[in-house]
This record gives C-alpha cells, structure tokens and sequence, in this order.
C-alpha cells in the first residue's frame, strides 16, 4: 500500500511542476491573450474605431456644409448631432460582428479548438470566455469613438437647427446604448461562430440579420411591416441609442431587452451544439 501510493503521488513532484486547475479566471486570460496574439483583432478594432469616429465626422461636416445652402435631403436636414455623429454605427456593427465570428469559427477553421477544449474539457467555460472577453473589448473601443464622435462632431455641428451638447436630455444615454449595442453584436458574432463553425456561413448569417432581413421585410403588408421590424436585432439595437422615437420604434429599455433576447438565444445556440457536437 506504501508503495502504491508513493507511486502515484511521485509523477508531480518528480516533474518538478505545480498541478494546474482549470479555473474561470484562467480561461479568461487565455482567450484574452489570443484575441489580442492575433494581427486580424487588431486590424478589426482599428477599423471599427476608424468607422464610428470616421463617418460621424464626415457625416457631421456634410450637415454643416448642406444646411446653410438649402441643398440637402430633408431627411438628412432632420437630423441631430447624435445621429449624425453615430452614422459609422452600421459599419461598425459589421467589423465588430466579424470579430466575434473569427474569435469562434476561426479556431475551428485552424484546428486550434481542438487544443482549447483539450485544455477545457468542461466546454462551455471556452464559449462564456470568448463571448465576454470579445464583448468587453467592442464595449470599450465602440463607447469609446461613440464619445469621440460627438466630441468632435457636435462642434461641426454648432449654430445649426441640429446642434445638441452633452447637457442634452438623453445624448448620454444615447452614446453608452450605441456601445452597449455594438458590443452585443460583437457577442452575437462569437454566438454564430461558435453555432455554424465557419468564417464564412457565420459572417453570411450576420449580414442577413443586420442588413438583407429588414431590407426584405419593408417588402412585406405594412401591418406585417410594422409588427416584425421593430423587433429584428439591428432596429431594436437603434432605438437603443435614438435620442428621439416614434410610434413605429421601440423605447430604448425595451429595444434593450429584445436584443438581450437576441443575443441569449444565439448563445444557447451555440452552447447546445458545443455540448453536443464534436470539434
């Protein structure tokens, strides 16, 4: 019996390395360390900032020049310095979404997820990880040029019918929900990845979502229109950073909580097939 067990407890001490658990904190760090390891991270961060900042501005400085020489879509000339200084969102939705798809169904395309779920048996833990390390970074830098934009673009703006300041009922609020939104598409990027396990099928899915499904839904009744569109992920995500709403959009806290509806059944989308599917 003495020997049996000097047997097995020899193997650790003889190699001279501490017994490692895998722990959240750990995994966290993990993941933290590859989404930041990889040139592509970098390269998306930087054109998401590129397109928040970028087109707010350009959108900001076309208001300013068209307004005073009445030549300008009506439209366009109702606009405010929030919505004019958040214009990049649409474009930034698309880099942070494919961030989040590479952050998953690149392991996949690589091989390296066989590695990380070696490392992690359990599983999940690998998904929770990606999802919120990949959503904390699109919270930061989104918010970040969401703030930036304004920053700059409400000066542009200054002495127009759009002119609006951080003083103004609801610009605060409307800024963060611009960041919360882009790092829920971010999230949902790292759900579709996870699902469809190709860079591909995932980044198609994610366009359908944001941009070819509420194109194809204006086609249908009005009443059809006006009851599914305010709910599709990309329209309940925009009134969450509208400083104004009418009777055909959502409030912001509601627009909120379909995309955290959106967002929850992705996840468990993906979780339902990591459990169950082989890498």
């Amino acid at each position: 019996m003495s020997t049996l067990t000097a047997a097995t407890e020899t193997p650790s001490a003889a190699s001279g390395r501490p017994a490692y658990r895998v722990t959240g904190r750990r995994v966290l760090a993990s993941e933290w360390a590859k989404l930041f390891s990889l040139r592509s991270s970098w390269i998306v961060l930087g054109l998401s900032l590129l397109f928040v900042v970028g087109f707010g501005l350009i959108a900001a400085l076309r208001y300013r020049s068209g307004i005073g020489s009445g030549q300008i879509n009506q439209d366009f000339a109702r606009q405010n310095a929030v919505g004019l200084s958040l214009f990049g969102t649409n474009f930034a939705q698309l880099a942070l979404g494919v961030l989040g798809v590479l952050v998953t169904a690149g392991e996949y395309s690589t091989g390296m997820i066989r590695s990380t779920l070696a490392a992690v048996p359990r599983r999940l833990p690998v998904l929770w990880a990606k999802a919120a390390v990949t959503g904390l970074v699109a919270l930061v830098v989104a918010t970040a040029g969401a703030f930036v934009a304004f920053l700059f673009g409400s000066r542009i703006v200054a002495g127009t019918p759009g002119a609006m300041d951080f003083s103004h009922a609801g610009v605060v609020r409307s800024l963060l929900g611009a960041g919360l939104y882009l790092c829920l598409v971010a999230v949902i990027g790292t759900a579709l990845g996870a699902l469809l396990r190709s860079v591909a099928g995932a980044i198609s899915a994610l366009v359908a979502a944001l941009m070819l499904i509420p194109g194809l839904i204006t086609l249908l009744p009005s009443a059809w229109h006006d009851g599914i569109s305010p709910y599709l992920p990309s329209n309940a995500g925009a009134s969450m950073f509208a400083v104004t709403r009418d009777a055909t959009t959502l409030a912001p806290g509601t627009g909120l909580l379909v995309l955290l509806a959106w967002t929850a059944l992705t996840l468990a989308g993906a979780a339902c097939r990591l459990r169950r599917a082989d890498a």
